[in-house]
Formats: structure tokens, sequence, C-alpha cells
């Protein structure tokens, strides 16, 4: 149940689900005070083009997504945790298992272990059942992982985790078990600074491997350097609007799971 409605009760405050909440709001209100419609309108408008806006996407991105920027080269260690969520299952018409827009992290780790920074890497995530169901994240993983060249005897499956505190739980099991000291943690940039501090809580010697940016300095550059690029970074962009409500989701998992004592 938790599950459910960790992903059910934050799409209400994610910026396009509190628009269309604001906009049913105004057709209430036009049926029984229609002098105050426009209030709603207005403020569905209104969060919509700042959560649209380039500036306020970048900083809120930048904000999570820079806090563990690699300093240096990365050490070695026992192993590579992969993170779960940047793959696609085969479903027709797909004839394999496809990279998702977080897809870095496979292709990450993959080129982590062709650097000889670990000898194994861990495959961790679990299969929401009423999403489908079907075989694990970390299946998935694999199949995906031995396609571009990874031995299948240098990965280890964690199946069984739905979310990131439980990945953290499970690959510690697998941790105490084969005597691992240290890893490399791979997951998205904007979503280190919560799986980081997760496997820190679990007494994990997790090395911060960040990969799939989607702020750099190039992309916080392009707007001051002309006019025309000013105003198109004010304008409303769909991937602006789903950057600012990754971030968004970062920082409400922060704060719940701080609450749940998880951080």
């Amino acid at each position: 149940m938790f599950l459910f409605l960790s992903k059910l009760l934050p799409l209400f405050l994610y910026p396009l689900g509190l628009s269309c909440i604001l906009l049913l709001l105004s057709l209430v209100l036009l049926w029984f005070k229609p002098r105050w419609t426009a209030f709603p309108v207005a403020f569905a408008l209104m969060i919509l083009l700042v959560a649209s806006n380039g500036w306020v996407s970048n900083t809120l991105v930048r904000s999570l997504e820079w806090k563990h920027l690699p300093q240096g080269e990365l050490p070695q260690a026992d192993a590579i945790v992969l993170l779960g969520g940047s793959l696609r299952p085969i479903s027709a018409p797909r004839q394999t298992v496809e990279v998702s827009e977080q897809g870095d992290r496979a292709l990450y780790a993959a080129h982590l272990y062709r650097q000889k920074k670990a000898p194994y890497i861990i495959a961790s995530g679990g299969r929401v059942q009423w999403r489908g169901g079907g075989p694990s994240e970390a299946s998935d993983t694999e199949i995906f992982l031995t396609d571009i060249g990874v031995p299948a005897s240098a990965i280890i499956q964690e199946p069984d985790s739905l979310n990131t505190y439980e990945n953290a739980v499970n690959v510690g099991k697998i941790l105490k078990e084969r005597n691992f000291k240290r890893i490399l943690l791979v997951t998205s940039a904007i979503h280190m600074p919560r799986s980081f501090l997760i496997f820190k809580r679990q007494g994990i010697d997790a090395i911060p491997a960040p990969t799939d940016f989607l702020v750099t300095q190039q992309l916080i550059g392009e707007p001051s350097t002309t006019p025309q690029g000013t105003l198109l970074n004010l304008l409303p962009e769909i991937d602006r609007l789903e950057r600012t409500t990754k971030a968004i989701k970062e920082y409400i998992g922060l704060v719940v799971y701080r609450q749940r004592g998880w951080l």
C-alpha cells in the first residue's frame, strides 16, 4: 500500500497534476461562484509557466545533480551497484530489452566495468506487479548488460527491491554475504542525493558515480549568449516541465524518506 500511495499521492503535487486539480476546481466554481473561476485558472497557468521556465527548471535540477560531482578519477571497488529504472522490458513489439530515458545508468555501469573499476555489477531492481508484472528489472538488466559485452559471471542480480530504500537494504545483504566492502553507486545524477543518503544510512561504503545528467554547463550558458536564447528560455517547454517535475519528485522523496527514518 505504501508503494502505491507513494506513486499516487505526489501526482497531485507535481505541476501538471496540481494544475489539473485547479482547473477542475474552476469548473466547479463556474456553477456555484462564477466570479471566482478566474483565480484557479490563473494559478494553474502560473504554475505551468513557472515550472516550464528554463531558469527555474535548470536551477532545481542542478541543486540535486551537482551535489555529488566526481572529484577526479573514481577509485576501484568490490562491486558496481546499478539501480533499476533505466531499461524497458521485452514486450511486443519490442524484440529485446531497450534503454529508457535513464538508460545512461546501465551504459555507465558497463563502462566502469570495462575500465576494471570493479569485478562485479550488482543489478538491483524488482518489478511492481500492478504495473504489468513480468521479469524483474534485475533480470532485464542482466540481459542488456550481456548483450553489450559484460559477462554473465560478473553480474549479480538483486530482483526484489521496489524502491530505493529496498535497493539499499537488499544490496547490503549481498555485500555482507560476499564480504564486499566498497561499492560504486550508479544512478541518475538527480536521484543520487537521496540514494547516497539511504545507502550511507545502511552503513554501506558507497562512492557516488552519477550519470544521466540533465543540466550541464553548456545548457546553463545557452540562454545568456543571445537575445533569442533568452526569449526561448522564458517560453514554456515540455522538457523543462518534465525536469522540474523530476526535481520536485526527488525533494518530496527526501522529505518522506527522512520522516520514515530511511535517511
